[in-house]
């Protein structure tokens, strides 16, 4: 019943009707649960999670509608989305990947990320000019906040650092020198003013790939306006991208002094985040980089 019900949906966002003659589990990610159906012809990728998580759902086609709309970088057309019974779900055009190791397209994939990244919304966008973005997310499964503000260094203290550190000491991790780090971030990017870029959010490789034509597509997004070197420190966080990804991208967008400093900065928001997910060797890492900043 829940398929026919899904199935109506892809039917009406379509306009035209779809009956699922095939289902496959997929992997989709740590967090949900994937399937590819088709009616033979049309194929799509669903993610399924419990109702409760509708809102997760709805802010990433949300955030994968808008970097869609901009006509840069290649992202999974969303269909639609909603719930039947206890179940969420969001329905994605489906895409075949499996192109990873063709050079160019990694060239290619830098230099649609800058083209993102200098795209601007219009004047009446309610955010125009802002950090943050119309409504909060998640990264991984936690709240990510993303109410407007002017100012990126205080966007970065309150919503982004400040946030998961109040998370971390609640799990009872040790950040001695947090509320020190905190206090100097106003310091450390008082005198760089990013303009506000649609950034990913979450750019790690395997929100990355390339498709079976050779084609580069992100995905699995934590979309906010922010500075744009928040999506180029996160490639290099867990093992990096290919070297023809950031020769692509500095060929368009190239990056201002002070980055290598400022990307541990932002790099530390995900080790935190991973901290209160995963617990572990992660409040360590977090420890060593707050230090290293400060240095």
């Amino acid at each position: 019943m829940m398929w026919d019900q899904i199935a109506e949906q892809i039917s009406q966002a379509t306009g035209e009707r779809f009956q699922i003659s095939d289902r496959r589990s997929v992997s989709g990610g740590c967090i949900n649960q994937g399937y590819q159906i088709s009616n033979g012809s049309r194929h799509y990728f669903i993610k399924l999670n419990q109702a409760s998580e509708f809102a997760m759902f709805e802010a990433e086609a949300l955030g994968v509608e808008q970097m869609w709309e901009t006509q840069t970088i290649r992202v999974p057309k969303p269909i639609c989305w909603g719930t039947v019974g206890n179940s969420a779900y969001l329905v994605l055009e489906w895409l075949e990947l499996g192109g990873k190791n063709h050079p160019s397209a990694w060239e290619e994939m830098g230099q649609k990320l800058a083209l993102l990244h200098q795209w601007t919304p219009a004047p009446n966008y309610p955010g125009y000019q802002k950090f943050g973005w119309e409504i909060n997310n998640t990264i991984g499964s936690t709240l990510q906040i993303n109410t407007w503000k002017n100012s990126w260094a205080e966007f970065w203290q309150e919503h982004r650092i400040g946030y998961q550190l109040k998370l971390a000491q609640r799990r009872g991790g040790n950040f001695e020198q947090g509320e020190k780090l905190l206090n100097k971030i106003p310091d450390i990017l008082g005198d760089y003013h990013p303009k506000p870029s649609l950034v990913h959010g979450d750019l790690w490789g395997g929100n990355a790939s390339v498709t079976s034509e050779g084609k580069p597509v992100i995905f699995d997004p934590a979309t906010y306006f922010g500075d744009r070197e928040v999506d180029l420190a996160m490639t290099e966080l867990f093992g990096g991208f290919p070297a023809a990804f950031y020769q692509g991208y500095d060929q368009i967008f190239p990056l201002e002094s002070g980055y290598e400093r400022r990307k541990i900065l932002y790099n530390l928001y995900h080790i935190l985040n991973h901290f209160n997910l995963f617990g572990g060797g992660y409040g360590t890492q977090a420890n060593q980089m707050i230090r290293e900043i400060l240095r």
